[in-house]
């Protein structure tokens, strides 16, 4: 499994920040337009934000057969994982939304070792359960925890579609060689086609609703998508897939604390907790990566 750096750390704690301050956008947004349109165009301007980007840093696109097929699955993956989120908006409330979605740090590892056949550590799946404890504390309302209905499956839904998400940039970023820029912008344009055919033949889109959700569009678009999805997958290629799905979690703690701060909004006894508690759980993990590492250089001595 590859070793997490201070870089991926960094990368991914970004990525983290920028999803959690653009969630209450994208639930803005979504007064105004249906979800295809929502995704259509946010993906579309993740697209195009990039765009100058691939060409420069890459002088060029990568055309290859193994590049292209890698963009496409990672292209339509993420048009699930969005959708099925956007989708949940109309049935249940953020809060569960960003706690059921979450549960792909859960799922991560889970897939890890039922497909990839991968060995996780027992401290690690410690702190995966403490952090899913800390996000419950954070995001659910006590009240409305036997609630159940259609937003949260769908969310679950897509919970698990992140984490084929995570699996599949991992797998794609092993060689070293894929440009990740590159690779998220294969992934947003994949995922703008689908969006927009489904949303011209399901919806309705209208040019008015689309401007008055302009401001959420854009930086849903640009900074959630054109640069913290980026840093996902430039972080991923310096951390491991479990560490970093733990990582992102936070973007729900990086929610609420944004929300303090610029929307003056009180943060509640049990979401402090649960923000203490994701961050310990985040803390956990790093020990349990770094003894595991410690465990196979002493293996491989002894073996040498």
């Amino acid at each position: 499994m590859r070793k997490t750096r201070p870089q991926g750390v960094i990368l991914l704690l970004i990525t983290a920040i920028i999803w959690g301050s653009s969630f209450v956008a994208q639930s803005i947004g979504m007064q105004s337009i249906d979800a295809f349109t929502f995704t259509g165009i946010r993906t579309a301007l993740g697209m195009l934000f990039l765009l100058p980007f691939t060409l420069i840093i890459n002088k060029g696109f990568d055309l290859s057969a193994p590049t292209l097929k890698k963009g496409l699955i990672l292209g339509i993956v993420f048009s699930f994982a969005q959708n099925f989120q956007q989708f949940a908006f109309y049935y249940s409330t953020s809060g569960k939304i960003a706690f059921v979605t979450a549960f792909y740090m859960f799922f991560v590892p889970l897939f890890s070792v039922i497909f990839l056949k991968k060995k996780i550590a027992a401290l690690t799946w410690i702190s995966i359960f403490i952090g899913l404890i800390g996000l419950f504390f954070l995001c659910i309302n006590p009240s409305e925890l036997t609630d159940i209905n259609l937003g949260d499956i769908l969310a679950l839904i897509c919970a698990v579609f992140y984490a084929v998400q995570i699996m599949v940039i991992d797998k794609s970023v092993e060689d070293g060689k894929t440009s990740g820029v590159q690779l998220s912008f294969m992934q947003f344009f994949v995922a703008a086609v689908i969006s927009i055919v489904a949303m011209f033949i399901f919806e309705k889109p209208v040019i008015a609703d689309i401007k008055t959700a302009a401001p959420s569009l854009l930086y849903s678009g640009i900074m959630s998508c054109g640069i913290a999805y980026t840093f996902q997958i430039l972080g991923q290629k310096k951390a491991s897939p479990v560490v970093a799905s733990l990582l992102m979690c936070l973007e729900s703690v990086f929610a609420v604390i944004t929300a303090a701060i610029i929307l003056h909004e009180n943060m509640l006894p049990r979401e402090m907790a649960g923000c203490l508690i994701m961050f310990g759980a985040i803390i956990l993990s790093q020990i349990s990566e770094s003894l595991s590492a410690k465990k196979k250089n002493q293996v491989s001595a002894e073996h040498t």
